[in-house]
């Protein structure tokens, strides 16, 4: 039984801990607020009294009517399998659920975007009058396309522009069509399926990867 409350005393210490992680007082209204998240930066606009709102993929809602769930932290399953099936919402949490047991950055969107941000009453309205379901896409609108509305009045997304960049040079590179060009013959060669059809595809696949690059 001693060992039993000891160990209650020691879980309900961690426990406060955690809850105090984050300094409450250094957000305002309006304000900005980022964490990473899984392979990206998750965004958020807090909204006052330890609520921020942010725009997140979830699974649950198109597999359950349990609110309570639904309203529990989106764990990273939840988030991935969101993803995937492109289901989210603007919802309200609190800061700890947010954050999701990391640091969080406060307006560092402020220093790369051009535009000057909004007062904070406006950017909160804004994020307040989007809740709800969306449609969500990984590279047309996430988190950051919504926050970046909310704050400076543009729907755009800086990782999403360094991500497509990637791809790009990667994929449309002059060695991507260089392999594909060999890929294409020594399939056709394998196959025994040499044909105009076949050879004309080759080099217009190859081809429009070589003068994208």
């Amino acid at each position: 039984m001693f060992l039993y409350q000891l160990l209650n005393f020691f879980f309900g210490l961690l426990k406060k801990e955690e809850t105090s992680k984050h300094d409450l007082s250094l957000y305002k209204r309006g304000d900005l607020l980022e964490v990473p998240r899984t392979l990206f930066t998750h965004f958020g606009i807090y909204l006052g009294n330890d609520r921020v709102a942010h725009l997140i993929p979830d699974i649950l809602p198109a597999i359950s009517k349990d609110k309570s769930a639904i309203a529990k932290m989106v764990t990273n399953n939840r988030l991935l399998m969101g993803v995937i099936a492109k289901v989210a919402s603007v919802r309200v949490d609190s800061v700890e659920d947010f954050a999701y047991g990391a640091e969080i950055l406060i307006n560092h969107m402020d220093k790369m975007c051009k535009r000057p941000p909004l007062d904070g009453e406006e950017v909160a309205q804004r994020a307040e009058k989007l809740l709800g379901s969306v449609t969500y896409s990984l590279l047309w609108y996430n988190c950051e396309h919504y926050v970046m509305y909310c704050r400076y009045g543009v729907a755009i997304s800086y990782q999403t522009y360094q991500f497509c960049t990637t791809v790009r040079k990667i994929v449309f590179s002059r060695m991507s069509a260089y392999l594909t060009a060999l890929c294409g013959v020594c399939t056709m060669l394998h196959l025994g399926c040499v044909t105009l059809t076949t050879a004309l595809l080759t080099f217009l696949i190859s081809f429009t990867i070589w003068m994208a690059s």
